[in-house]
């Protein structure tokens, strides 16, 4: 399969039309939904890599649902489908960080690249995300150690390395993250 795909129309002959172009692409549709609350609670459940979303629906609209959907990572990437080309729907979609933009009737020789490409940029995009959230957290780990290596220091007057030896020695000792340790000496100074 090339990609887990959920579909959100209020047309059911347009669902199934777009469900055929895809399957017979080797796509997996995991899911179908006729308006924007549905497709939030599809995604949720499926996390799919790729939405392909009407922008009007009853209920809760397509730009709406996938300002949601993509938010909460529900999803890698949300392909918007419409009938019009208005400027406005177009901007929120940039803002939203939306993948693509298809104006309807939706043809297989332009539905298929879009599709792929939207998969390989959400994935990649996903892909940086969580890189920059684990480097985030090493940073914000970094500094939290070198605080309480000061704090160390002016309490129990040792050198920069003799603190980082006392916090190592005290993570191996107590089988925890040297960061945990560190956050417990800047809590108590607080």
């Amino acid at each position: 399969m090339n990609g887990r795909i959920v579909i959100v129309d209020d047309e059911p002959i347009t669902r199934m039309d777009i469900r055929g172009m895809l399957e017979a692409e080797n796509y997996n549709v995991v899911g179908e939904a006729a308006d924007g609350i549905e497709a939030i609670e599809l995604c949720k459940t499926h996390h799919p890599d790729l939405v392909i979303m009407d922008i009007s629906m009853p209920l809760l609209d397509g730009l709406k649902a996938s300002k949601k959907i993509l938010a909460e990572k529900y999803a890698k990437a949300i392909i918007l489908l419409t009938a019009y080309s208005d400027k406005e729907n177009i901007e929120k979609a940039k803002k939203y960080g939306i993948s693509g933009y298809l104006i309807k009737p939706i043809m297989e020789k332009s539905l298929t690249p879009m599709v792929e490409v939207a998969i390989a940029t959400g994935t990649k995009a996903r892909e940086y995300e969580v890189s920059l959230e684990k480097l985030t957290k090493k940073l914000s780990d970094r500094k939290l150690i070198e605080k309480a290596k000061g704090i160390i220091m002016v309490e129990q007057n040792l050198s920069e390395d003799q603190a980082y030896q006392l916090l190592r020695e005290l993570s191996m000792n107590k089988r925890c993250p040297i960061a945990e340790i560190a956050e417990m000496f800047v809590a108590s100074d607080d």
